[in-house]
């Protein structure tokens, strides 16, 4: 009991680690007791933004009358979500289906809660391999279906290039955009946006570079990481981005390149709908990989995941609810609904036909790596935070790029111990 105890609270720290991991956010809903019994199944999602008028929550409530059952929806944020499903889990009263931010489920399954999706007879097959990946554990058996996924890409204001003489198609590599935004600032714009805060956010958005770098996660303080740090610090030195990246979260960097001044922001699929907003032409690139093509990008999105339950009886019901929110009719809309691309090849490619703006974004996805793949699983968040650490020392000048990474090496690999 006092291993499992142990398990718990660490496992709490790490939920607390990745509070603030991608898109999805908002502030947090009273949690209702989960009370599953007789026809009322629960279930847990982060998106507290999501009344019982949006589309998604209605495509809960179909759900469960497909399967038979009311559902009692609760949607709070992603913090609150892994913290009091681990408490819950621990009461013997977890909810029968929750949705979870994907870096979260190896923390899950490392705490015992989470079911197997094969051990339910879930079907996977047709899912992105690197989707499904973002919520495998070192095991390799995977743990929830994921509804989709976003990431990270390059939108850019059509008049300020142009008003620069920069053609988009130009940007190859870390040289050509580095070159681009010099040119922007020259013409009396600004150049590029991006979130350095420290949380995860920072880190989901360093990633690209660090990755597109040829760095490695269990390597923080490689030559190639220094040089991804180097990048940014250099273009905040330079004036090519703005000094308050330290605080910008990425709602707040969008914010910045939707005032019309910015040549480029690094920012995620769920913006598309603020781009059309915007009252100027954009496009979107995919971000470049240090010696040119596309960098790798982090993979963004929830897995619908099934928790252990005393009563296994219920998961008949639990496994009906989550083929129903993850066929691909159900996942067609997400681009809509959630900002999401679908997980499967069939759904992505209708998408793209019912809406050619989401093309980059295909291509994005499809390079996309998980966090915690790659055998980190729950090491991720300890990395993750000496990372994001690294970069704002950086880049407030308060220790050069190699400095700062040779100590955030040091703390992930006390952390890990």
């Amino acid at each position: 009991m006092r291993n499992a105890r142990r398990t718990l609270i660490a496992a709490l720290a790490v939920i607390g680690t990745l509070a603030s991991a991608t898109a999805c956010g908002g502030g947090s809903n009273s949690l209702h007791s989960s009370g599953a019994s007789g026809k009322t199944y629960t279930f847990w999602d982060p998106y507290p933004q999501f009344d019982a008028s949006s589309a998604w929550a209605k495509l809960v409530t179909k759900c469960g009358t497909e399967a038979g059952v009311k559902i009692k929806r609760t949607g709070m944020d992603t913090s609150d979500l892994g913290n009091k499903a681990l408490l819950a889990a621990q009461q013997g009263n977890a909810p029968d289906v929750m949705l979870v931010d994907n870096p979260v489920v190896s923390t899950l399954v490392e705490a015992g809660i989470l079911n197997q999706t094969a051990a339910l007879g879930l079907k996977t097959g047709s899912i992105q391999k690197n989707i499904i990946d973002a919520g495998t554990t070192v095991d390799g058996a995977s743990y929830g279906v994921p509804i989709g996924a976003n990431t990270l890409a390059l939108y850019y204001n059509k008049k300020v290039l142009s008003a620069a003489h920069v053609d988009p198609a130009s940007i190859k590599d870390w040289a050509s955009l580095t070159a681009a935004l010099k040119k922007v600032k020259a013409a009396g714009k600004k150049g590029i946006t991006f979130s350095a805060i420290n949380t995860e956010e920072g880190s989901f958005q360093f990633l690209p570079w660090f990755w597109g770098a040829g760095a490695d996660l269990t390597r923080l303080n490689s030559s190639k990481a220094v040089a991804a740090l180097s990048l940014w610090k250099q273009w905040v030195d330079a004036g090519y981005a703005p000094k308050d990246v330290l605080q910008n979260t990425q709602t707040t960097s969008w914010q910045e390149f939707a005032t019309g001044q910015y040549a480029f922001s690094e920012n995620g699929t769920w913006q598309l709908g603020n781009a059309d907003k915007a009252g100027f032409g954009y496009g979107v690139i995919s971000i470049p990989a240090r010696n040119g093509g596309s960098a790798p990008v982090p993979t963004g999105g929830e897995f619908v995941t099934v928790p252990v339950q005393k009563d296994t009886g219920r998961y008949e019901v639990s496994k009906k609810i989550v083929t129903c929110l993850t066929s691909d009719a159900n996942l067609l809309p997400t681009d809509t609904t959630l900002a999401y691309v679908g997980p499967t090849a069939v759904v992505q490619a209708e998408q793209v036909k019912r809406n050619p703006k989401l093309k980059p974004w295909v291509a994005a996805v499809a390079s996309a790596r998980g966090r915690t793949s790659g055998g980190l699983g729950t090491k991720y968040p300890t990395i993750s935070q000496s990372m994001w650490t690294a970069v704002q020392d950086a880049l407030s000048g308060g220790k050069s790029p190699r400095a700062a990474l040779d100590a955030a090496q040091k703390a992930a690999a006390k952390g890990d111990g």
